[in-house]
């Protein structure tokens, strides 16, 4: 399946608390009744540090990532393209919203995540990649297949998402370049807690990871987020 992402800021009035309040139990809810929707999860960040990477920041400063997966790119696109939802999706997204990117991806499942309840009780970080830019698109997928399976030799990681960008609107609905969005890929990294996530990349696996990803990647930026599963 393919999985929609939103890449959203909050309006700078909007306290986190509102925001997270109101995405969580006003906008969710509207969303997830999306045509053709098979899942929705919310992602409000809690902090934004590099934690455990040596690795240059990206400008991006999100407050939170909306997931909804449907069976393919057409169903994502036509789900808000028209009629009364995709209008009220976007008069309610101006209410709260101060920013909000789209990026769809194929998703790889590298490590399964744990059934819910042992999911619940986990550190959730996503990252946003960007290529090293003498890197063609193609190759950067080659090596981050490659650099998934360092990940599973790492200690600690819980659970393992690669989602891997292949189209991207600037401003919802509307279609851009690569140069306008310019991010290639999202991870998302599951572990028991913060000293876990720090021992993962510490260890030599990590090294190693860590050394490997500097070979294509430009920029990792870096969230950890609190997940909240709406559909």
């Amino acid at each position: 399946m393919n999985v929609r992402m939103g890449l959203i800021r909050k309006k700078t009035d909007w306290s986190a608390e509102d925001f997270r309040s109101y995405w969580r139990d006003r906008h969710g809810p509207l969303a997830a009744c999306a045509p053709g929707l098979r899942g929705y999860w919310q992602n409000a960040v809690t902090e934004r540090l590099q934690r455990g990477i040596d690795f240059a920041r990206g400008p991006w400063d999100f407050d939170g990532f909306s997931q909804l997966w449907f069976d393919d790119v057409e169903h994502a696109d036509q789900a808000f393209k028209d009629g009364k939802l995709a209008a009220d999706l976007v008069a309610d997204e101006r209410h709260f919203l101060g920013s909000l990117h789209i990026v769809t991806a194929e998703q790889r499942v590298v490590i399964e995540v744990p059934q819910p309840q042992a999911r619940a009780r986990l550190l959730k970080r996503i990252s946003t990649l960007k290529r090293r830019p003498e890197l063609s698109e193609d190759n950067f997928r080659r090596e981050w297949k490659i650099h998934g399976d360092l990940v599973r030799k790492m200690p600690g990681v819980g659970a393992y998402r690669q989602n891997v960008v292949v189209a991207r609107e600037l401003v919802k609905g509307e279609p851009c370049g690569y140069e306008d969005l310019p991010i290639d890929g999202v991870v998302e990294l599951w572990f028991e807690n913060a000293d876990t996530l720090q021992a993962a990349f510490s260890s030599r696996a990590g090294q190693t990871t860590m050394a490997h990803a500097k070979t294509f990647l430009d920029e990792i930026t870096a969230f950890l987020v609190e997940e909240h599963r709406v559909a």
